[in-house]
């Protein structure tokens, strides 16, 4: 029996160690927010959920991603049926025309996006899609020349999980996040909240699909360079984008930096000057209370991050519901668009030169 009491404590302690080593830290609890360019935003309505934006430089037009994220959240499974999911696209000529440009389809719950330009002139957007069947699907789209998607195809394989977000690397090829290792259960309850390094990243190289890179922590958005020489992988609950070189031919990735951000990193976007654009969620807590109640506020936050000195600047924060549970920061010439994971509408920001005049900015090249 002491044996027992001796070991249950030590049990015990370990948790408690782990937790204020981890968990705490990833949380932001303490973190000290004030607002920062959100009263400068405009509200543009879309539809529940924007969770993910890249823009088209070409077209001048904002794709984003938006499926009712919190009713599948709750485990109601409406939430895929919900005739608003789709891909829509915004027009960057200061009108802000919304439309929904993906066909219709059923069991449709879109998640993350990647534009997909190839040297041929070959447009397609690549879109994470979690039908009700359980099967974990990447949607392919043809892009029209007016912005309006045409269905390709849709892939799956084993290796690709639980995917959260994708990044295109050529016209059938490429890399995907799974978030977690396990998705229901006791399983999963340890691996979120104690951080459990047992996520990853799959490569699919036009034919089968593999994992790439195992033992991350919650790997959540995913980009790359222009390039297409470095992979970035947001770890949410370890407060950090990894920076990866990739193998154009094998798709292995080989892991060359961990970069801090005082966020919990979402989705990822890169500029045209190779800084990266990432909105995250700085109080994790209050994020997963308003999951649970869309008026409960969960601050958002978007920091540009240099790659390359890992020197990050503070872009905009809302801590009053402006916008809840900041997912993505897209940017064009001057002007900033913040999705989220539950809201049902995006923040337009003009950007003053003087907000993008950070410590993130120097003299070194991209």
């Amino acid at each position: 029996m002491r044996y027992f009491v001796i070991g249950t404590l030590a049990i015990i302690g370990i948790a408690v160690g782990w937790s204020l080593l981890h968990i705490i830290p990833a949380s932001g609890a303490n973190a000290d927010l004030k607002t920062k360019l959100v009263d400068q935003c405009r509200h543009v309505d879309i539809a529940p959920g924007t969770e993910d934006v890249t823009i088209d430089p070409d077209l001048k037009l904002a794709f984003i991603s938006a499926a009712d994220r919190r009713a599948w959240f709750n485990q109601d499974e409406t939430s895929a049926t919900n005739p608003q999911n789709g891909i829509y696209a915004m027009a960057l000529d200061g009108s802000d025309t919304v439309r929904r440009v993906s066909p219709p389809m059923d069991d449709f719950l879109p998640h993350g996006i990647s534009l997909y330009r190839g040297p041929d002139g070959t447009k397609r957007l690549f879109v994470v899609n979690h039908p009700t069947t359980g099967e974990e699907i990447v949607e392919l789209f043809d892009i029209g020349p007016n912005g309006d998607l045409t269905h390709l195809e849709s892939i799956s394989f084993d290796a690709m999980s639980s995917p959260n977000d994708v990044v295109a690397v050529g016209p059938r090829q490429f890399y995907v996040t799974n978030d977690t290792r396990f998705d229901h259960g006791l399983f999963a309850q340890l691996e979120s909240y104690f951080a459990l390094p047992l996520s990853s990243v799959a490569y699919f190289d036009g034919k089968d699909g593999r994992i790439v890179k195992s033992g991350m922590t919650y790997a959540n958005g995913i980009n790359k360079s222009a390039d297409g020489t470095s992979i970035y992988v947001a770890e949410l609950l370890k407060r950090r984008i990894v920076v990866f070189d990739r193998d154009a031919e094998t798709g292995n990735l080989s892991k060359v930096k961990n970069l801090p951000v005082k966020t919990a990193p979402d989705n990822i976007e890169v500029s045209r000057d190779g800084a990266l654009w990432v909105a995250g969620h700085s109080k994790i807590f209050d994020f997963v209370e308003h999951a649970k109640d869309a008026n409960a506020i969960a601050p958002s936050h978007v920091i540009r991050l240099n790659p390359r000195s890992g020197l990050t600047s503070d872009v905009l924060m809302s801590v009053n519901g402006e916008i809840n549970g900041s997912s993505v920061g897209a940017v064009w010439d001057n002007t900033l668009i913040v999705g989220a994971v539950f809201d049902g509408h995006v923040m337009v920001c003009p950007m003053l030169e003087i907000l993008l005049r950070g410590p993130s900015h120097s003299n070194e090249p991209q």
